[in-house]
């Protein structure tokens, strides 16, 4: 999906940098007063986010800022909820979008990048899409077009999405929600929660990566 280790390097700093910028202006905002505002909303409130995020993902935009906002604004379990049925969503969209009207022009946008995920694919299955679901790394939107030309089914690009979105996602639904708090109130044990079970998931998903693309050489 990379040309090269210097695009994946500068990948994992922009993701890293958006991820502490975005920590550090929902800091300075008034949350209680937001989350009043929000539950004035009412059903409205998990709509819009779900929107906002939908779109963003469509159009290929860092959606870790979005992670963090969910937890932030909704808690850990609905904060889960609504982004992941946001991240659903918005892969079901682009995914079709590829496989019908949209696929020359995709083609030509993902040019010498797609067939290397397909061939991934292809060898590891459902099993490599999940992985790949689960490396926050690895921008969520541009998998769902990527996926859209490989060969894969849409059952199985379903299922696997489905499977790795909810767990790829909730580390940083709990990092918006409980590390504020730790700014706040010096609870740093949800912190290192969160911050644990990223670098789980990424050791893991990249180490399952790495072994299946072996297999292909």
């Amino acid at each position: 999906m990379f040309k090269n280790k210097n695009e994946l390097i500068k990948l994992v700093f922009l993701c890293v940098l958006i991820t502490v910028i975005a920590f550090y202006c929902l800091s300075r905002f008034n949350l209680e007063h937001l989350q009043t505002q929000l539950q004035q909303m009412g059903i409205f409130a998990p709509i819009l986010y779900i929107f906002v995020y939908t779109v963003a993902t469509i159009l290929i935009l860092p959606s870790t800022a979005l992670n963090l906002l969910g937890g932030a604004f909704f808690g850990v379990w609905w904060g889960t909820l609504w982004t992941s049925i946001a991240a659903i969503t918005a892969a079901i969209v682009a995914f079709t979008f590829t496989r019908t009207v949209g696929r020359k022009w995709v083609k030509n946008k993902l040019a010498g990048r797609w067939q290397v995920l397909d061939a991934e694919i292809h060898q590891g299955g459902l099993f490599y899409l999940f992985a790949i679901r689960l490396l926050p790394i690895i921008p969520y939107g541009l998998v769902n077009f990527t996926s859209g030309l490989t060969s894969i089914s849409f059952k199985d690009y379903f299922i696997a999405t489905t499977l790795g979105t909810v767990p790829g996602l909730l580390p940083f639904v709990m990092l918006g929600s409980s590390g504020l708090k730790a700014v706040k109130t010096g609870e740093i044990l949800p912190l290192i929660t969160a911050l644990s079970l990223i670098g789980m998931l990424v050791f893991g998903a990249t180490w399952y990566r790495r072994h299946r693309t072996q297999k292909l050489k």
